[in-house]
């Protein structure tokens, strides 16, 4: 294996363990991170304050709560292939400051189209922050056991920043304007540029080849057409429109593998799925995904429309299950480095977080403390599959392709967590539909929602009566959404015994 250049002595020689510096600089790292997974969740409280402030058209409001995903998904793949050729901590320097820049255009922005560009530039800046940050670790961390508890650290302040983007918002937005939602990234940022330049090692592939501008579009073409169609689907349904974007996105997604297995210089190296065990991480952390986001779609519904609570109100009980979500990363990485195989201890996690969708099968209209173990369970169990993964494919990765390998691993993430919002979405919907009453209006055939509108305006009993059917309705749904999650997570712990099971730290790295 070719050793990257290095222009500091933060990173340990391979093989060496890293000392206080290097964990200084971890935790340096870790700030902008939590902030940039805590803007996917950012706006969910603001958008009100934002609505009545600057009046967006609703094709506007639109755009300004998503385009920061998709620009952020659009361009995983690019930035973390340019890290590779100009430095990891350049890019990473380089999206700190665009990260704070939008940030301040953000929070003063006067006009939707204003807000909208500044949340465009913010997905920028993040799509060079993910997959910088997990290069850089690769980089700091050699000693496999050390890396390894870098990576559990990682895994938990990326799950926990969705978690407390949404209640963040609610608190500011409470006691101050909308743009200090954004403000709070500025501090973060300013630490990483001061201190960023002394703490991290600049690493890169020595020997990088010419950059494929032509991969830039075609990786664009293939990702966000997916993601926009599998966003849209679980609220809209399966539209031709839809349909058609995932499919073309698919079509792309051909064209690009195609680029990159016949140029002489790709942007994604086909060589990093010849490492061993990496093929199976990027597989296994797409399912993680696939089932973390597929029960977000409705635990969040619950909580808010089933038990009746406010938006503040479900974002302060949803930050409940976080609390198990921060002990499973670490305990699965000492499991595994006191000589429990990597297979049980990844076959566990998708064991568990399927107990956690059979918990949700048991749920009626009124059981928060059990919906919120039940999320408490299966998110544990994805968060040890995500932490053994992301190790697993960070070992087979060579050094000089680490930035490659990360924003491969976060490019799957996303398509699995659209996927699962799809899907399970769909199901839900679909049992949904078929639960509610025919006799019920027709906008509370569509949505729970819709049936809320309408009940709510309905006179006395009648509206009661709707309104208790469509809860059930729901969280019939919920149930069968919950099975079919249950049954993927189940075929992911069988995925993981088998092809795991001769897979070791050590093996990887050859």
């Amino acid at each position: 294996m070719t050793n990257p250049t290095s222009t500091t002595t933060t990173a340990p020689p391979a093989g060496g363990r890293a000392g206080r510096r290097a964990w200084t600089a971890l935790g340096v790292l870790m700030l902008p991170l939590l902030l940039v997974s805590m803007d996917v969740s950012v706006l969910y409280f603001a958008i009100p304050a934002i609505s009545a402030d600057l009046e967006p058209s609703s094709t506007q409001q639109l755009w300004i709560f998503d385009i920061y995903a998709f620009v952020l998904a659009g361009l995983l793949m690019t930035m973390g292939s340019l890290g590779d050729r100009i430095g990891r901590r350049r890019l990473l320097l380089f999206g700190a400051a665009a990260f704070g820049g939008a940030s301040l255009l953000a929070a003063y922005a006067d006009s939707a189209e204003t807000l909208i560009a500044a949340r465009a530039v913010l997905g920028i800046g993040g799509a060079t922050l993910m997959p910088s940050t997990m290069a850089l670790i690769r980089t700091m961390f050699t000693d496999p056991g050390q890396r390894a508890k870098a990576i559990g650290l990682w895994s938990g302040v990326m799950t926990a920043g969705i978690a407390l983007g949404s209640v963040m918002s609610g608190v500011l937005v409470e006691y101050f304007w909308w743009g200090s939602v954004f403000l709070v990234n500025l501090p973060a940022m300013a630490l990483l540029l001061v201190l960023g330049p002394f703490l991290l090692p600049e690493s890169k592939n020595p020997e990088p080849g010419r950059f494929d501008l032509l991969s830039v579009p075609l990786s664009m073409a293939a990702v966000l057409p997916v993601i926009y169609g599998l966003k849209e689907i679980p609220a809209e349904g399966w539209h031709v429109q839809y349909v058609l974007a995932v499919t073309v996105g698919l079509l792309f997604a051909a064209l690009f593998v195609h680029r990159q297995r016949t140029t002489a210089s790709p942007m994604i190296s086909p060589a990093l799925f010849r490492g061993r065990g990496f093929a199976p991480a990027v597989v296994l952390n797409l399912i993680s995904s696939f089932g973390m986001m597929g029960s977000a779609f409705f635990t969040t519904q619950y909580l808010q429309s089933v038990l009746g609570k406010s938006a503040m109100e479900a974002a302060l009980w949803a930050l409940l299950p976080s609390v198990p979500i921060g002990m499973a990363a670490p305990i699965a990485t000492q499991l595994v480095q006191k000589g429990v195989g990597r297979a049980y201890v990844v076959t566990a996690g998708f064991t568990i977080a399927a107990a956690g969708y059979g918990m949700l099968v048991l749920a009626g209209t009124d059981s928060l403390w059990l919906v919120l173990a039940a999320c408490g369970v299966l998110a544990s169990g994805i968060v040890v599959a995500i932490s053994q993964m992301t190790d697993l494919a960070m070992s087979a990765a060579p050094v000089e392709r680490a930035g490659s390998a990360s924003s491969l691993l976060e490019t799957g993430a996303e398509f699995g967590g659209a996927l699962g919002m799809a899907v399970l979405g769909s199901i839900g919907t679909a049992v949904y539909r078929h639960e509610i009453p025919a006799s019920a209006p027709a906008p509370a055939h569509e949505t729970l929602g819709g049936a809320l509108a309408v009940a709510h305006g309905m006179p006395g009993r009648a509206g009661a009566e709707l309104l208790a059917a469509a809860r059930d309705a729901f969280t019939t749904g919920m149930h069968g959404a919950a099975i079919a999650g249950a049954v993927v997570l189940a075929g992911a712990a069988v995925l993981a015994a088998t092809s795991l099971r001769r897979i070791h730290v050590r093996d990887a790295e050859e």
